[in-house]
């Protein structure tokens, strides 16, 4: 009978990575026995919202938990733009010299070579929010990147991560999330936060619009606010895939009581989950972590679940009660006991009601705690209380014990020198008028000047001859999944086999199809959210002739971008961007008709292949702009044409996006 091999237990044994977005999170992983901790400075991380770390403080945080065997990953997770190269790698060169990450968590292609130019010696995890989520892009990106460790997509299966897995090449390992908050887009393609107010959520600024209250057909619910993710007992089966190197826990706006619940349970659950006590005690942690209600999402593939709920409170946290009383002289009567510093939220942002409220003595289960009505009062009465934070005795007196360790520690200077940034050359554009390019979801004759653009499936490819296969430009989908990643590169060999050449990718690792590169035209697409003209450069050396930029743009990027560009340039100058692309739709949303937001910002929802797109009822729109975009030197100008349902009637806005507001 076979026995088990200690040391090949704990070389396999998955790392438990906790969130920390301040101080007092970093210790609760430190105290709950995190192997690593994932954080990010004030600038240029993923979670702008959190309150994050200055390079000193993280310094001093970091060589204790140094001290203590757990690892520091730094989020340097954000979009750039090409006027934050310079801070960005000065903020990088202080990072290296004083912090010394143990791994560097990356969005953006100019973060790695950012991170080259400066010294950076650990290891690079390629960022969910890069969205590479197909089998087949592993292999492009540990070859062309050299990354260490890619984080996949929440949506995955557990065949799906399997087959990722059996794909992955030597040095490249998996980052699999197992618990917390749940974004209704998926990661890398929303931008919903940034077209309906300019903050972007690639840049960690995402208001969060679709946990908002949408109305169809005259019924307000919260259609797109997902429950939290939760594999619970299920992370047994993620202990079979070798090549999953962490367990990831999301929640970098999480208070200290949340990372150490967390924490705590999947630790027992990897280490002692053949025990059914233990099984139950950490299912009791989970219970308590003050997250919202939880759901397996589609880890498992025969019994998939839709994480919208809108008849389900969501807002985060764990719900304590109803608001009762009079909209002057409200009050709580908790369904369990609170304890003084509990921090609880009335409501949601968006109600009229919503306030903060700190609980100042224990208050008993149904017992009575008054508060102030909220700000723009009103609307309080029967409103849902979360309670988001609490600090036990027992938990402040293992922080107040690390935080006398790190008193001892002296917090370095924070540098004040440049960082290393070599831009690549700029390539030299002929002047002239750019070229246009339609892009339709159906192969038809029809569809205004310039060049012909399709979107692959099998109708556009079946229904164009093999004569016009060569001066289409064939646009791959932004968001391609393991199950339909054969059927896709079947389409691809066909294209390529009937003649065409001209492709237009919408995530770098698409490349991935083509063994051929260099014989093809092969375009970056605008959803590879492309900003800066170091990201363009890794581009060029990967085999690229050129590049859509990212649209969510201000003016001032847009036109500096091709001066400094090494490669030809396009843009999206009119069409139907979406708001965002989803693998899932609540059963509450009818797709024939349009919803609207509570300023009344109507939108659709309509399903291409294994994907919900969001589109707005107005197009971006920057036509009078085209003139300066030619002169800047764009050599393509896309139209998105979208069919649009007869239902929705589309607003006649300007439609400029981000131009005159810039990019937050």
């Amino acid at each position: 009978m076979p026995t088990s091999n200690p040391s090949h237990e704990i070389a396999t044994r998955p790392l438990i990575l906790a969130p920390a977005g301040n101080r007092a999170s970093f210790l609760a992983a430190l105290a709950a026995g995190a192997d690593a901790v994932y954080c990010g400075l004030k600038s240029y991380s993923a979670r702008a919202e959190a309150k994050n770390f200055t390079i000193p403080e993280l310094a001093a945080l970091t060589e204790l938990a140094h001290r203590k065997g757990m690892r520091v990953h730094a989020a340097f997770n954000a979009m750039l733009t090409t006027g934050d190269l310079l801070r960005a790698a000065g903020l990088m060169k202080d990072l290296v010299r004083t912090v010394q990450p143990d791994a560097l968590i990356v969005q953006d292609l100019a973060m790695i070579d950012l991170a080259r130019q400066n010294g950076f010696a650990g290891e690079i995890h390629l960022s969910t929010l890069a969205n590479a989520g197909f089998s087949g892009s592993l292999d492009w990106i540990r070859r062309q990147l050299a990354v260490d460790q890619v984080v996949v997509p929440r949506e995955l299966d557990i065949d799906e991560i399997r087959a990722m897995a059996a794909a992955c090449p030597d040095g490249l390992g998996l980052e699999v999330f197992i618990h917390g908050a749940l974004c209704y887009s998926v990661s890398g393609r929303c931008y919903w936060s940034s077209f309906l107010g300019g903050k972007s959520g690639l840049r960690g600024r995402c208001v969060q619009p679709c946990r908002r209250q949408y109305q169809q057909r005259n019924r307000p619910q919260r259609h797109f606010s997902c429950m939290d993710l939760s594999h619970d007992v299920l992370v047994k089966v993620l202990r079979t895939v070798p090549e999953v190197k962490t367990w990831k826990i999301e929640g970098r706006k999480k208070g200290p009581h949340y990372v150490y619940y967390t924490v705590m349970a999947y630790r027992m659950l990897r280490d002692e989950g053949h025990d059914s006590q233990k099984k139950r005690e950490a299912l009791q942690l989970l219970e308590q972590s003050l997250g919202r209600p939880t759901t397996h999402y589609r880890f498992l593939p025969q019994r998939p679940q839709i994480p919208l709920q809108p008849e389900t409170p969501t807002g985060s946290g764990l719900m304590v009660g109803i608001v009762k009383g009079t909209a002057q002289n409200p009050y709580i009567s908790p369904r369990q006991p609170l304890l003084a510093g509990d921090v609880l939220r009335v409501g949601y942002e968006d109600d009229a009601g919503h306030t903060i409220v700190r609980v100042r003595k224990p208050i008993a289960r149904n017992g009575r705690l008054n508060f102030k009505p909220g700000r723009r009062g009103g609307g309080g009465h029967q409103m849902p209380v979360f309670l988001t934070d609490r600090r036990e005795p027992g938990l402040n007196r293992l922080l107040e014990d690390l935080e006398t360790e790190l008193r001892a520690i002296p917090e370095p200077q924070a540098g004040n020198q440049p960082g290393g940034l070599r831009l690549p050359a700029a390539v030299r554009f002929k002047k002239g008028p750019a070229r246009d390019m339609v892009v339709m979801r159906a192969a038809t004759r029809s569809g205004g000047r310039g060049a012909k653009g399709l979107w692959v499936s099998p109708q556009t490819v079946q229904k164009t001859s093999p004569k016009a296969m060569a001066s289409v430009w064939w646009w791959l989908s932004p968001v391609l999944w393991p199950a339909s990643e054969a059927d896709t590169a079947h389409l691809v060999a066909r294209l390529l086999k009937d003649g065409a050449r001209q492709f237009v990718l919408n995530a770098p690792w698409q490349a991935g199809f083509f063994e051929r590169p260099e014989d093809l035209q092969l375009w970056a697409g605008p959803f590879c959210n492309l900003a800066n003209p170091l990201a363009l450069a890794a581009l060029k050396q990967a085999g690229f002739a050129g590049a859509f930029v990212s649209p969510e743009l201000g003016s001032e990027a847009f036109l500096e971008l091709p001066r400094i560009s090494p490669l030809p340039l396009g843009m999206v100058l009119t069409g139907m961007w979406p708001l965002c692309l989803s693998r899932v739709i609540s059963d509450t949303i009818d797709t024939r008709h349009p919803f609207a937001s509570p300023r009344g910002e109507e939108a659709w929802a309509r399903r291409y292949d294994d994907n919900i797109w969001i589109f707005p009822n107005w197009r971006l729109d920057l036509s009078d702009q085209r003139q300066q975009l030619e002169k800047a030197g764009y050599q393509w100008l896309a139209h998105l044409q979208e069919p649009v349902p007869k239902t929705v009637k589309l607003k006649p806005r300007q439609g400029l996006w981000n131009w005159n507001i810039g990019l937050k």
